[in-house]
């Protein structure tokens, strides 16, 4: 698996999702002019461009491990402070953001908890600390169609259901072990119209992510028959796919 695509790919795979589930996010936490806001993994930058929209370049920062993140990152937004890191090592000091935030990031650390904590140990006095994963293992996620095809064809693949922080109550699991006591938690969805099959299928493709990397994994003959798969999968176009995020706040 890999994140090291171009933010043009995980854009066109994920970003009809993340960019809908940033605005919702942000609804949740509410915002107020001059605050400071952190995007921890802001991978291809729909939470940061969401930020921006309501806080200004000026008070936007935002962190990704994944190089060629960094680099259209920066094309993207040349006047933010836009660093590469991972949560687990977060280059700044204590208490400098009002807002640190997680969008479809912590399933994918390498510590959780320690990411969390880092979060936490940056955030202001009565700053807020949020983040949210897709509900992968309640098949709630943008891509329960594709991994229950993919699972019809070999039962033995590996899917997104056993990453950290993607069953019910684990990602508010993880914040208190993180030292977050009494994190909210709830379920936010989002709901995505696809016109056609090959729309919904043709990311998948691009290599991005385990779904992208199990693709790329098979021969021709394998990728047909998990196309077809996921075609009988699901209804006929157009479409529309609900897609559920755990979500937890924690106010410091």
């Amino acid at each position: 698996m890999s994140f090291e695509v171009s933010a043009q790919a995980y854009g066109r795979f994920m970003g009809r999702y993340s960019e809908p589930l940033a605005v919702r996010f942000l609804d949740m936490l509410g915002l107020d002019a001059g605050q400071r806001a952190l995007d921890v993994g802001c991978g291809a930058g729909a939470l940061t461009a969401a930020l921006v929209s309501h806080l200004g370049g000026a008070n936007v920062t935002a962190v990704d491990p994944s190089e060629s993140f960094i680099s259209e990152m920066v094309r993207s937004f040349p006047d933010l402070d836009i660093q590469q890191a991972a949560a687990e090592r977060l280059p700044f000091g204590d208490e400098g953001f009002d807002r640190t935030l997680a969008q479809l990031v912590v399933h994918f650390m390498t510590d959780p908890v320690a990411g969390l904590r880092e979060m936490a140990r940056v955030t202001k006095p009565d700053g807020l600390v949020a983040a949210n994963v897709w509900d992968h293992a309640g098949e709630h996620g943008p891509l329960a169609a594709f991994w229950r095809a993919a699972r019809e064809l070999d039962a033995q693949v590996p899917d997104e259901s056993q990453l950290p922080g993607v069953a019910e109550g684990q990602l508010a699991e993880f914040f208190d072990a993180a030292g977050m006591k009494g994190a909210d938690a709830t379920k936010v969805s989002v709901f995505v119209t696809h016109p056609s099959f090959d729309d919904w299928w043709e990311p998948y493709l691009l290599g991005v992510g385990p779904a992208g990397a199990h693709v790329a994994s098979l021969d021709p003959d394998r990728k047909d028959q998990l196309r077809e798969e996921c075609r009988r999968q699901l209804p006929p176009a157009p479409f529309t796919i609900e897609a559920s995020a755990w979500t937890s706040i924690w106010r410091k």
